[in-house]
């Protein structure tokens, strides 16, 4: 468990399973429970927006927005696992790490106050691993 590569092939886990959450959510039919949901779901369906010369439904703007998370995630879950399974120098690897870090502590930052206990949970898994993989990481050492 001090091996920092074991938790990050953790996080690489965790990002594949984020990384599919929202795709298996597009299958789930939800239904208005009452008329007020009912006028919601019509609206964020059919209402119009003119964004940019462009008629989009807020439907559109969530499905757009849900599919760039996914690709986010598995954009890191393939990047760390080639990574990590060619055995990239530590220097390389540090800085991917770093990287990762900042791009997924910013994302569950963003989950944490705007959505629902799945995604921030998932995130906050995915953030939770990378952040023990850089604090077991070796030092760097001066040539």
């Amino acid at each position: 468990m001090r091996n920092y590569k074991t938790w990050w092939w953790t996080a690489v886990v965790f990002q594949w399973i984020t990384a599919s959450f929202y795709p298996f959510s597009l299958l789930i039919d939800a239904k208005p429970a009452n008329e007020t949901e009912k006028q919601l779901f019509n609206l964020m369906q059919n209402y119009p927006y003119n964004m940019g010369g462009m008629e989009v439904t807020m439907q559109n703007l969530f499905t757009a927005l849900g599919a760039c998370f996914s690709l986010l995630y598995f954009f890191g879950a393939i990047l760390n696992y080639r990574l990590l399974q060619r055995g990239a120098d530590e220097t390389l690897l540090r800085v991917v790490l770093q990287t990762n870090l900042l791009i997924f502590g910013i994302c569950f930052a963003v989950m944490a106050t705007r959505t629902y206990p799945a995604p921030i949970i998932l995130t906050g898994l995915v953030f939770l691993f990378l952040t023990v993989a850089i604090l077991l990481i070796p030092k760097l050492r001066p040539a």
